[in-house]
């Protein structure tokens, strides 16, 4: 074998192509040999496509990993992990071999998936399959959207790439359909797909069930297609990338042939490597195979320096800083909005704007529905909001996401606040985390809750990651009523309330309404679901503290003239039957208080006092109505307490007469809570 210093000086540039490539293999599957655990096929696999992407095209700077128009890499076939943990350390950010080999164990920086916030350079948390590709569709709209609003003639200070390595897995979920067609349709021209077309998943070879003519699907949502690159030939896979960022008027997909595990003299090409480590004895055939002489986790040091981006990278964020000074120069006022929402800051007069909403929505009183109620706010705030981005599951009407200052977003103008996501939920509550992680945008979308099924995992995802994406869910109950069971959502509320991190907020009227969203737009460290009714709620009656109490998630809202026997908490729609069946109970004698709870988990962050004040330890008689799923409010009932709900599916028929059917009206519940006072006296 040649000296490697020689081969690199010497050889031709496809041999040195291919070495730097190699130390991408050698470190994946040293690392996942030392781990016993990992994948190391796929970073096999794409190593030569990767090094030609990382070296020729990405602009990025290492030591500064969160610099504004970097390009975008996702790595949506997140199971391939140390592909891009290879990448980063190699072209030097703050990622030391060391936690190279500490792959896959408590508290490295190189978890089994890649995740946002744990590793520099990591732009989303990936490996539930496809949702990298529609938080990279996300990031792609967030990127033509900035462009549209903040670039002038000469002056692009918004001008980057959003690159995605995808694979098989990725391109059979549902949701690439729904995101890569939405993206055909507003020609997001700076989206460039990688699809590494291996032909193999954990089951084996794919024809048997993934049989699909992906160029001609991706052809058919407007994309340009790139097929048959040899994904081990550099200078195609080069050409390939160079045609896909000449074309900016459609996203591209480029369909790379590859051998998953190359390199492997006994198990490339098969499901072998797929999801195992290769075996010390592989391992050893393989660094034979592939000229690689050095010894585990070793890498030349003329290899570091031909990976490494540090310069480029520091010379790229350089002019465009250069750019940017040209820019204030020459446009000051937008200069200066770019920079606020670059630092995540809220405008200035944002506060102010907020007070005056809820002032103006306890103002107006009278009945709407939640829904309503949050059009209004949103007609207050978006207009003190820019950055504040909507948009519907082809439920625009219904949800109520639209409003007076809204306008949309097409493939001629991408300036627009509103996105016309079409029936897409899954992909809409993923593009919003794309926004979110991409920066410069507040996203929300609605769709009704019901439907946060199809959605739930990028609903956990942005609470993986700590995001800011608002989910906008209404027809919260068996309120929405004639269109039935299939759309009454009992289980729901619950069921987000299980994930760690995520905020959900059940108002009650437009006071409640606006105090949520408030928050919701203040929140940075986490996404917040805001749960809203179709039917119409009474403005509720409170006082300055009651009112400022909002924000704590749980207050007392109704206090019995003398000491409280018993407690009655409540949200959304069954706060206002809660105050009525209080009412009468304490005209016969009773002394109940009622609380409302919009907001378990921001309850649950108060402090101890606040929390013993509204629910005192000694108040053990306590009742909980809400019209859903009773099983999460047996936490602050106890086993001995009355949590008053739905535990069955709904049914078809006007909303007042299933409240009266399930015995969620006024007569039935002050029944029941007049028996169990009885019973615990």
């Amino acid at each position: 074998m040649s000296d490697p210093q020689t081969l690199r000086q010497d050889a031709p540039a496809a041999a040195a192509r291919r070495e730097l490539a190699n130390a991408i293999r050698a470190l994946s599957m040293d690392a996942v040999q030392a781990a016993n655990s990992g994948h190391p096929g796929a970073p096999m696999g794409m190593a030569d496509i990767a090094e030609v992407l990382w070296r020729d095209c990405l602009r990025h700077n290492p030591a500064n990993p969160r610099w504004f128009d970097r390009d975008r890499f996702v790595l949506s076939n997140g199971h391939g992990s140390m592909l891009l943990y290879s990448l980063l350390h190699l072209s030097g950010y703050d990622l030391p071999l060391e936690e190279i080999k500490r792959f896959r164990q408590l508290g490295s920086l190189t978890p089994g998936h890649p995740e946002f916030h744990d590793t520099p350079g990591v732009e989303t948390t990936t490996g539930p399959l496809g949702q990298g590709l529609a938080n990279a569709v996300g990031m792609a709209l967030a990127e033509a959207h900035l462009a549209a609003r903040f670039n002038r003639p000469g002056l692009d200070i918004v001008n980057h790439h959003t690159y995605v390595f995808a694979g098989d897995g990725c391109l059979m979920e549902g949701i690439s359909h729904e995101a890569c067609s939405l993206a055909g349709t507003l020609g997001l021209g700076k989206l460039i797909v990688v699809y590494d077309d291996n032909g193999i998943s954990i089951d084996g070879e794919v024809d048997a069930w993934f049989g699909d003519d992906t160029a001609a699907r991706f052809e058919a949502y407007g994309w340009q297609v790139i097929p048959s690159v040899d994904g081990h030939d550099a200078e195609a896979v080069q050409a390939a990338l160079a045609s896909a960022r000449a074309n900016t008027d459609q996203p591209t997909l480029i369909c790379c042939q590859t051998v998953i595990g190359w390199g492997s003299p006994n198990k490339a090409g098969t499901e072998s490597c797929h999801g195992a480590a290769l075996g010390a004895d592989e391992v050893a055939a393989t660094r034979e195979a592939i000229g690689w002489p050095f010894a585990p986790f070793e890498i030349p040091d003329y290899v570091y320096e031909s990976w490494d981006a540090r310069p480029r990278g520091a010379a790229a964020e350089s002019a465009w800083e250069d750019l940017l000074a040209t820019y204030r120069e020459k446009h000051p006022d937008e200069a200066a909005e770019f920079e606020r929402i670059m630092r995540g800051e809220l405008p200035a007069d944002f506060d102010t704007a907020a007070r005056a909403c809820l002032e103006a929505i306890v103002a107006a009183g009278g009945k709407d529905a939640t829904r309503k109620s949050s059009e209004r706010v949103l007609d207050h705030l978006g207009a003190a909001l820019p950055e504040l981005i909507g948009g519907s599951a082809d439920l625009t009407g219904s949800n109520n996401t639209w409003h007076k200052g809204s306008r949309g977003m097409t493939l001629a103008d991408k300036s627009g606040n509103y996105v016309w996501y079409g029936v897409r939920e899954f992909a809409m509550c993923a593009m919003l985390n794309g926004m979110c992680l991409h920066g410069g945008m507040i996203p929300y979308g609605g769709t009704f809750l019901v439907f946060s099924d199809y959605a739930r995992n990028a609903v956990r995802m942005s609470a993986l990651m700590g995001l800011g994406s608002i989910f906008v869910f209404t027809h919260d109950s068996i309120g929405l009523g004639e269109d039935g069971p299939t759309h009454q959502p009992v289980e729901h509320a619950n069921a987000l309330r299980l994930i760690p991190n995520l905020d959900v907020w059940r108002p009650a009227d437009g006071a409640e309404t606006a105090v949520a969203w408030q928050a919701a737009i203040a929140r940075r460290d986490g996404p917040t679901s805001l749960l809203l009714t179709r039917q119409g709620l009474p403005a509720q009656q409170r006082d300055d503290a009651q009112l400022a109490a909002i924000a704590r998630g749980g207050y007392v809202i109704v206090e019995p003239a003398g000491t409280p026997e018993a407690v009655i908490i409540a949200t959304g729609s069954e706060l206002e039957l809660a105050r009525a069946a209080a009412a009468t109970l304490n005209e016969s004698g009773h002394a109940v208080r009622v609380v409302s709870m919009p907001s378990m988990e921001v309850f649950e962050r108060q402090e101890a006092g606040w929390r013993e004040a509204v629910l005192p330890r000694a108040l053990t008689r306590r009742i909980a109505i809400e019209a859903g799923s009773t099983t999460n409010w047996y936490r602050y009932v106890g086993l001995d307490g009355l949590a008053i709900g739905l535990d069955r599916f709904g049914a078809s028929a006007p909303a007042a007469d299933l409240f009266t059917h399930f015995e969620l009206d006024l007569d039935s519940v002050t029944a029941r809570i007049a028996a169990y006072l009885e019973r615990t006296a």
